[in-house]
This record gives structure tokens, sequence and C-alpha cells, in this order.
């Protein structure tokens, strides 16, 4: 896990956020991400994010769970335990359809779910560092990757001027990693 320096920082209202956000990518520092209390419309384009492959997934999954229920019932019905119902076929795909459906339906909701949770790195166990404690109350969070050619003193000047409300420079994780919150861990970001 590699910990990195971050110059962090905090606005109070979305419409002073956007053109902050605009103005670091212009700038051309390395935005690490934003943290937001509520879902912000255009953020991730502002952020220059490209559109989520999460619809592509969903279909693949629900195509998944079409082919399952008709392979498992057609194999139930036709080889493994075929009963005449008074001469009607083995193979009816009219009857397969309500349990095709719930199949499909169930394979793209968890496996979009299960999907949505790693890509965003929420999964039970994870930790992430918080750089403010308000920011998932009223603040937003603007997080900026510094390196070793970067003046801490200049993107922290910058930021004010961009209408932060407060700003700092912070040492962190740069990824998600697992533990407990409430344990200690063997090593302490400053």
């Amino acid at each position: 896990m590699a910990i990195k320096k971050f110059a962090v920082a905090c606005y109070d209202d979305e419409a002073v956020l956007f053109p902050a956000v605009k103005s670091v990518r212009h700038s051309g520092y390395k935005l690490h991400d934003v943290y937001t209390p509520f879902a912000v419309h255009g953020l991730d384009v502002a952020m220059g994010h490209k559109e989520t492959d999460l619809h592509v997934a969903g279909f693949i999954y629900g195509i998944t769970g079409t082919s399952t229920a008709v392979g498992f019932m057609s194999w139930i019905f036709t080889s493994d335990w075929p009963i005449n119902y008074g001469g009607k076929p083995h193979w009816s795909l009219p009857a397969f359809i309500p349990i095709t459906f719930e199949l499909t339906v169930l394979f793209a909701a968890v496996g979009m779910v299960l999907t949505f949770c790693y890509l965003n790195q929420i999964m039970p166990g994870v930790k992430k560092h918080v750089f403010h404690p308000r920011q998932s109350d009223d603040y937003f969070v603007m997080a900026i990757e510094l390196n070793d050619h970067t003046n801490e003193q200049e993107v922290l000047n910058f930021l004010k001027g961009t209408g932060a409300v407060e700003t700092s420079v912070q040492t962190a994780e740069s990824e998600w990693w697992y533990g407990r919150w409430d344990k200690k861990e063997a090593y302490e970001l400053a």
C-alpha cells in the first residue's frame, strides 16, 4: 500500500466546487477524488471520468441468468425427469417464461450490486482515509495528489483562490484496505 501526500480543499457550496474542479484539471494537477455529501450531477464529467460500463455488466449478468434458467429447465424436463402431462411436450417455452424472467432479474440485480460495490470499494470491512470529518455531512472535499516536484504552498494558495473554505496537506493511504475502525493499525497515518 502506497502512502502519499494530498492537498485537501473543502468547499461549502457545489456552485463553487464545479469551477474549482475544472480549474484544477486545467492547471494540470492530479485530482485524486472529490467527496460530496450527496450525489452531484455532472461532477463525474467535470472530473474527466468516462461513462461507466455497469450497464454492460448488467446485460451480461442478465443473459447469464436467462441461459441458466432455460438450460437448467430444458435439462430437467427433457433428460433428467421427463414427465408426461397428458400428451403435452416436454420442452414448452411458454411454461418457462416466468422462471426465466425471475432468474434474469435476479442474476442482473445481484451481479450489478456486487460489481458496483467492488468498483466503488464499499464492501464490508473496507477502510478508506477520511480527509475531513464533515465530508459526508455538509462539505465538498477535493483531494489532489502531490508528488516530489509539487510545491505544497503553491497548491494550497491555488486552492484558496478557487474558493476553498479550508485547505491542508495530509499523508494517507492512496488505496482502500481491509481492517476494523475500532482497532489501531500497526502504523499511524499522519
